[in-house]
């Protein structure tokens, strides 16, 4: 029987046996807003069914067997036409079943957990030596996860909040991800399985609120469908992943879907994202505009929506001496507004003129991360400047006792007053007022941005180059993720990698630095020497580089990447999360990632302070 057409069966026996599954009672409210949403349930399930199944089949296999490669791949294609709805119902399993080949460390329970999940599956059926214990113990988990997956869609009708936030979060996952070869970094299938997301993406549409965008705008449908056949048809002619060229897809193909998406969703009128506490504006044309991230789903949720007053006093106190004890230090001293905030030294000098043990990192995008200091141990932006309060080498000025120094200038009785209602007893409304500050501390309009929303055509052939490189064949952006290019994960944004990747302690090469990182945090060896991953933007204006300024140049820190680490140094890193094989990058290639790079540096980063 012609496989295809197999496969079409195949798919037609699932849903009506999906439908079966699930109780009619549970069915009293899929009709929302004159649309059925009966339908999309039931491809939903159909989908998570069938990878199901193909793991059934694939566990009857000997992991020898040449099949079980496109097997794999057929199981792939099934959960990523589930993935989207499986993601917000259950955002934890959806990752853990297609997460990084890592351990997990459970801070509950102290345990490290062996990775599991199709990237654990893909190495192990990839894998020059196969191990059969292994493939059974993925097949196993994986099985587990999907089945509750599935129970989760059976269960819970989607809703347009459920459809709409899902194909977000797909479409973040497309461009961040899957152009980057984080789902499959072993076998580089993740650009094929694009077509495969946004072919999904119409089925679904057709099968639930087509026919009211048709009667609202007819020219609207069509664009969509054309506008995704184009992206389908460029993915068709070239999916090779070192060769795919990145930089043209999202500016040419996938920008103009996400833009018709949008405007989808704002004619169905079927969901009001006002007030979202989502990372995402949902009202963003793309993911490359200045306001496509919502500030304040990072922000504490007593700080959110700041007011001018909070920012104006917050702006203040940044640049203010007499908020450390000895009246000599302030945020500016080694947040320099010229220098992006960060301060061009190799390690910044304490409140005695000694020196600190880390490079002072910028602050521009900061409040995009759930991870704060180097070593990632502040959750909050509050708590990191609570900690340089407290830190005897900095401010030392006990969060709890109001420094009366500050009042010396009455204006801030005025401030204080109109931020808050009085003039405080205590750091804390001092330390919030900062942190709403410095969340505005943002630019997300460099050349790079501008060429992505084709506000301008300035890319040179060279740093086109660069980009792709970035996506592609040298990995970056499999841990400085598109578009903020920092460590918080997408599409969730709710954790923000540590990556152990054996920084040296110079410039020499010689040997791994003294510093463990977040290893003090719990003290497991999973953790030496690891750091949290940082943005990349404005990267030509913070130099030196790495947590402890070992690299002054970025040509240095290409070349630790290109020789694979610390590993590929020679140095003893044995749960090194960077690959340990070199990149195998030319001299011209890693100028080319260079000159992209420096595109990253944005043209007006604060619009309170001037640069």
């Amino acid at each position: 029987m012609n496989k295809n057409v197999y496969k079409f069966l195949t798919l037609c026996i699932l849903m009506l046996v999906s439908c079966k599954e699930v109780k009619k009672e549970e069915y009293a409210s899929v009709k929302i807003n004159n649309v059925n949403w009966e339908h999309t349930q039931n491809y939903y399930l159909a989908h998570i069914n069938l990878a199901i199944n193909l793991l059934d089949s694939l566990d009857t296999y000997s992991i020898e067997n040449p099949k079980s490669k496109q097997l794999f791949f057929d199981i792939r294609e099934a959960f990523k036409k589930a993935e989207p709805y499986a993601g917000v119902l259950n955002p934890e399993v959806t990752h853990r079943a297609n997460g990084p080949d890592l351990p997990v460390y459970k801070d509950d329970s102290g345990k490290v957990i062996d990775p599991v999940g199709l990237q654990k599956l893909e190495e192990t059926i990839f894998a020059e030596e196969q191990n059969i214990k292994h493939f059974k113990r993925d097949i196993y988990f994986l099985k587990g996860f999907f089945k509750n997956l599935k129970d989760n869609i059976a269960k819970r009708t989607p809703t347009p909040k459920r459809f709409f936030l899902g194909t977000h979060q797909q479409l973040m996952r497309i461009v961040s991800l899957s152009l980057a070869g984080f789902d499959t970094p072993v076998s580089g299938h993740s650009i094929r399985e694009i077509s495969i997301s946004l072919q999904s993406l119409y089925d679904v549409y057709k099968l639930s609120i087509q026919p009211i965008i048709k009667e609202k705008s007819y020219e609207l449908d069509r664009s969509f469908k054309a506008n995704l056949d184009k992206a389908i048809n460029a993915i068709d002619r070239s999916s090779d992943f070192k060769t795919f060229d990145r930089f043209s897809f999202i500016r040419d193909y996938f920008n103009p879907i996400t833009r018709n998406w949008v405007e989808i969703r704002q004619a169905s009128n079927l969901w009001n994202v006002e007030d979202s506490p989502y990372p995402y504006n949902f009202n963003a044309p793309t993911f490359f505009e200045e306001d496509s991230f919502n500030v304040n789903f990072f922000l504490d949720i007593n700080d959110r929506n700041p007011s001018d007053e909070k920012i104006a006093l917050g702006k203040k106190l940044f640049f203010d001496e007499n908020l450390s004890q000895k009246g000599n230090l302030a945020c500016a001293t080694c947040h320099l507004p010229e220098k992006a905030y960060a301060d061009g030294l190799k390690l910044s000098n304490d409140n005695n003129g000694k020196l600190l043990s880390r490079n002072t990192p910028t602050l521009i995008n900061s409040i995009y991360q759930k991870a704060f200091f180097w070593d990632g141990r502040a959750a909050t932006i509050e708590n990191q400047i609570n900690s340089v309060f407290n830190n005897d080498k900095e401010f030392n000025t006990h969060i709890h006792r109001f420094s009366q120094n500050i009042l010396k200038d009455t204006t801030y009785i005025r401030l204080f007053k109109e931020a808050y209602g009085f003039v405080p007893k205590t750091n804390k409304e001092t330390v919030r007022a900062i942190s709403v500050f410095v969340s505005t501390l943002n630019g997300l309009s460099s050349k790079f941005d501008r060429n992505m929303r084709n506000e301008e055509d300035s890319f040179t052939e060279q740093e086109k180059r660069g980009f792709n490189l970035y996506m592609g064949k040298a990995l970056c952006a499999t841990c400085h993720f598109i578009p903020l290019t920092n460590g918080t994960v997408p599409p969730y944004f709710s954790e923000t990698e540590k990556e152990v990747i054996g920084v040296p302690a110079s410039k020499k090469n010689v040997r791994i630095d003294n510093d463990k990182g977040f290893y003090w945090v719990f003290e497991e060896e999973i953790h030496r020497n690891m750091f949290k991953t940082p943005t990349i933007r404005n990267i030509e204006l913070t130099a030196p580089y790495m947590h402890n300024g070992a690299y002054e140049t970025l040509d240095q820190v290409m070349d630790f990447y290109n020789k694979g680490g610390g590993a590929g140094l020679g140095f003893n890193v044995p749960h090194q999360t960077l690959p340990f094989d070199n990149l195998d990058l030319t001299e011209e290639e890693m100028q080319a990632i260079i000159a992209f790079m420096n595109t990253l540096t944005d043209s007006h980063l604060d619009k309170n302070t001037s640069l």
